[in-house]
């Protein structure tokens, strides 16, 4: 599946250091969620209710995919939590188990997560489109579960979209 992006902007284009995680040490993902929701409601992006917000919905349905066996999650929320639009990016210590995407129990062992924070119902859809299309190409992910740095994370997603 090739994705053609015809929206405003590339993810990387959207994204910001200070919503970049490398190496994230986190032990579930309602934790995932705290540290990096959290760092959304700190940076104005979101409201305080985001957090729980990403728990229940999580609950309800699920994010995580796997993609030939690499593990990773796009969780997101209502845009009644959202004040405006942003990407966080988490590259995890150790996996984190996520129930995978349409499945009520199915566990994927996630390494990446792609945060979303959506203000527009109409870009919702787009916007994870043009994630997919990143997170799709396992060498990528393995770029990114490998890199330390903020800025190596958003010019490997640079580097996938320029292609």
């Amino acid at each position: 599946m090739n994705i053609v992006f015809r929206g405003e902007k590339m993810v990387w284009e959207q994204l910001k250091e200070e919503l970049i995680f490398p190496k994230l040490e986190a032990s579930n993902s309602k934790e995932v969620f705290e540290k990096v929701g959290g760092k959304f409601i700190e940076e104005g992006f979101c409201k305080d209710s985001y957090v729980d917000a990403l728990v229940n919905r999580e609950s309800e349905f699920p994010t995580g995919i796997d993609v030939d066996g690499f593990g990773i999650a796009i969780p997101h929320t209502d845009i009644s939590h959202v004040n405006k639009a942003g990407i966080a990016i988490a590259t995890l210590e150790n996996p984190v188990k996520f129930v995978q995407m349409g499945t009520d129990n199915e566990e994927v062992e996630a390494k990446v997560i792609f945060m979303l924070a959506v203000d527009d119902p109409k870009k919702h859809l787009e916007l994870l489109q043009n994630v997919l299309a990143v997170l799709q190409d396992k060498d990528v992910l393995n770029k990114l579960s490998n890199a330390d740095r903020c800025s190596e994370i958003i010019n490997i997603v640079k580097e996938k979209e320029s292609k």
